[in-house]
């Protein structure tokens, strides 16, 4: 039974330190989109993002899971999970160039109030009024951050909401997947849909690499696909509702690397909002652990 324990607590140990260590990678990798949409669309900054992290995929898929998880049994379903992952970063990238990282970073976190709302809807889950409420509380919450009919009000804070709703879909379309693949198919076939789909639009907006702007494509790249990784692992190492309300450290990230890099400083009124989201959120994952057990 000691060891046992000590097994589950060294588990939970190091996936709250790879959740935490994936996240901030994730927001790196976003501090890196935003320095690039200087000079680049996001589209072509998400194809280049994809084409160097494939054979890190590759790789990672193999040595996690061996050649079954290189193999997918439904390939139009990571086909439509691949065009949805397209839509919700190149609105997010979009939502960057205008806003500041933690704003958008905060708005994002409405993501989960999305799933629990289109679970109910669409899937027919049972959701108590308890998490309901949750929803309309975090949704007061973005109406907070965005303060909608105000001088302060930007139409593009509602792209960040859009990119939630989109990633909300992506996640729910995850039970589309044969049950025999692995997260690390899932990781690998996001990543080369996203790269060859993306492909046969980019010429429209590309324009040439300058070669001291190389080296962040690799970056982003690799903390991208290091951050996925991470954070997948974590999901398997610790309790979903231990691990999970981590993923709202990243407005601490977002924030120190906006003030540092663009002096970007938000308001009392985003930092309220992103707090009523993400004690939605960790309300929310709370309550759905408690269903479970």
């Amino acid at each position: 039974m000691q060891t046992t324990f000590n097994i589950t607590r060294a588990g939970t140990s190091a996936g709250i330190i790879l959740m935490c260590v994936g996240v901030a990678c994730l927001c790196v990798n976003d501090a890196i989109a935003k320095k690039l949409t200087a000079g680049y669309s996001p589209l072509q900054i998400l194809f280049m993002r994809n084409l160097i992290a494939l054979p890190f995929a590759v790789l990672i898929a193999y040595r996690m899971g061996g050649k079954a998880a290189l193999k997918s049994h439904r390939p139009l379903a990571h086909l439509f999970r691949g065009a949805l992952w397209i839509g919700a970063t190149i609105m997010f990238f979009t939502s960057i160039m205008y806003l500041g990282l933690a704003e958008a970073t905060a708005l994002i976190f409405v993501a989960p109030l999305f799933i629990t709302a289109l679970s109910a809807i669409f899937l027919r889950e049972q959701v108590g009024w308890r998490r309901w409420l949750a929803v309309i509380v975090g949704f007061l919450g973005v109406l907070v951050a965005i303060r909608p009919g105000t001088a302060a009000f930007q139409t593009i804070s509602l792209l960040p909401v859009a990119t939630a709703f989109v990633y909300a879909i992506l996640m729910l379309s995850a039970r589309w997947v044969d049950s025999r693949e692995s997260v690390w198919t899932l990781l690998l076939y996001m990543t080369g849909t996203a790269a060859v789909l993306s492909a046969f639009i980019v010429p429209l907006v590309w324009v040439p690499i300058r070669l001291e702007d190389l080296w962040l494509f690799v970056a982003i790249a690799i903390f991208g696909t290091a951050g996925m990784t991470m954070m997948t692992q974590a999901f398997r190492l610790a309790p979903a509702v231990v691990v999970a309300p981590l993923d709202y450290t990243a407005i601490i990230w977002a924030t120190l690397l906006g003030w540092v890099f663009w002096t970007e400083i938000p308001d009392g009124f985003t930092f309220l909002g992103a707090a009523i989201i993400i004690a939605s959120g960790v309300f929310i994952i709370w309550r759905e652990h408690r269903a479970e057990s």
